[in-house]
């Protein structure tokens, strides 16, 4: 690697099981560089990095190197109480409390820690400008200070920021532009699920997630997602559930299982009901259309309720086969076995089109015990070990092929 990574942080990050972390980061953290965590309140910032912190400080304790926490936003002992719950307490992690700029500067460079962590920038004031706590003047000339203590200590700093109420950064756009990487922290508060995503980083790319769960001893990281988005009956040797198919889709690199439930019932309303979780409600109303036109079922009268499992996203086109799947089976009371997924883009004439990466989605799926996929005719050929994929050019072939074509 580059002689700038001899000192970074990615290997500590994966002997500590943050290997999500370092993986959104393109490998750690460069040493000078200054990392914006961005995100909803009560998402998980302060506790993500707190524990990062506490990892950092454990690997380094017997090289002589600190971990440095400055918090504007709580007080030592709010923060050592927190660090206390997740077991993120070591001796050289050492934690203060201001708002401050030129304070937490001189901290800096008084201990020049390995990792330096500031939460956050919009709770932290310059007393030579003008203007409020969180203001885009002193924002910038908080972000701008930071930036050059961090280049000219050759110390990483990893800044937390806040959102505005429509999902972006608060402060002004320079920012963004000024840090050297740019991550969204982002999650359902229904659920334990947290996802890292990488907006901007010099260093590497940005079409990678890290995925965390998040519990009362703090955040986990979780390596291997797929039990999360399959139902706890979703082994291979279960008995199969009707109303129920798993489609494989991709989030940059990474691809995930998503499990689709569907329940159709007989409609006591004028209007039939339509009740979506994790899937586009449009996209509901088009598939029913193209089912009953092209698959020769009629649903168009039932209500038709569908969902994932754990918040998981099914809005990607690529989902559309496993959407119809799952009604059909629902409609006919015909399980699907759960060792085949579906993958697939469904047209308005019926035809199932090709979606990207489908190899990579096939080799996942393999991976993880699946012995059936029904896809898309493949535009080259393609040989997944342990797998038998069945190709399709229509919907009503698909169907078939998974024994729930309609008369």
């Amino acid at each position: 690697r580059d002689p700038l990574w001899s000192r970074g942080l990615g290997d500590v990050y994966k002997r500590q099981g943050f290997q999500e972390f370092d993986r959104v980061l393109g490998g750690g953290i460069v040493p000078g560089s200054v990392v914006l965590i961005a995100g909803e309140p009560g998402i998980g910032k302060s506790t993500l990095l707190l524990e990062t912190a506490g990892n950092i400080a454990r690997s380094y304790r017997n090289a002589n190197g600190t971990v440095l926490y400055i918090s504007g936003e709580e007080s030592q002992a709010q923060v050592r109480l927190r660090a206390t719950r997740i077991n993120a307490v070591e001796p050289n992690l050492l934690l203060a409390a201001t708002t401050d700029l030129a304070t937490a500067l001189g901290l800096i460079e008084r201990y020049k820690p390995t990792l330096a962590i500031v939460d956050s920038a919009q709770t932290i004031i310059s007393q030579d400008v003008d203007g409020i706590s969180g203001g885009s003047t002193q924002v910038r000339e908080v972000a701008s200070a930071l930036i050059d203590t961090a280049k000219t200590l050759d110390v990483p700093v990893l800044l937390v920021g806040h959102v505005t109420k429509d999902g972006s950064i608060a402060g002004p756009r320079t920012l963004e532009h000024l840090v050297d990487v740019v991550c969204q922290f982002e999650g359902d508060s229904a659920t334990a699920l947290r996802l890292l995503r990488a907006v901007k980083n010099r260093f590497g790319p940005t079409d990678e997630i890290g995925c965390f769960d998040m519990s009362g001893e703090g955040i986990e990281e979780v390596s291997d997602p797929s039990g999360l988005f399959l139902s706890s009956n979703g082994d291979a040797g279960s008995t199969p559930v009707e109303g129920t198919c798993v489609t494989f889709t991709l989030d940059g690199h990474r691809s995930l299982p998503i499990e689709v439930q569907a329940l159709v019932t007989d409609s006591v309303l004028p209007t039939p009901r339509r009740a979506v979780n994790g899937v586009d409600n449009s996209r509901i109303a088009m598939l029913t259309a193209v089912l009953y036109r092209h698959g020769k079922l009629n649903l168009l009268g039932n209500d038709l309720y569908v969902s994932t499992i754990a918040g998981g996203i099914a809005k990607e086109p690529g989902c559309d086969l496993s959407i119809v799947a799952a009604l059909a089976s629902a409609a006919k009371h015909a399980p699907i076995a759960r060792t085949t997924c579906a993958i697939g883009e469904i047209s308005l004439t019926g035809q199932v089109r090709p979606v990207p990466r489908l190899e990579y989605r096939l080799r996942e799926a393999a991976r993880l015990g699946f012995t059936t996929a029904v896809t898309p005719v493949l535009r080259k050929r393609v040989s997944v070990a342990g797998l038998n994929i069945i190709q399709v050019d229509s919907l009503r072939d698909a169907l078939e092929s998974l024994g729930l074509a309609g008369r």
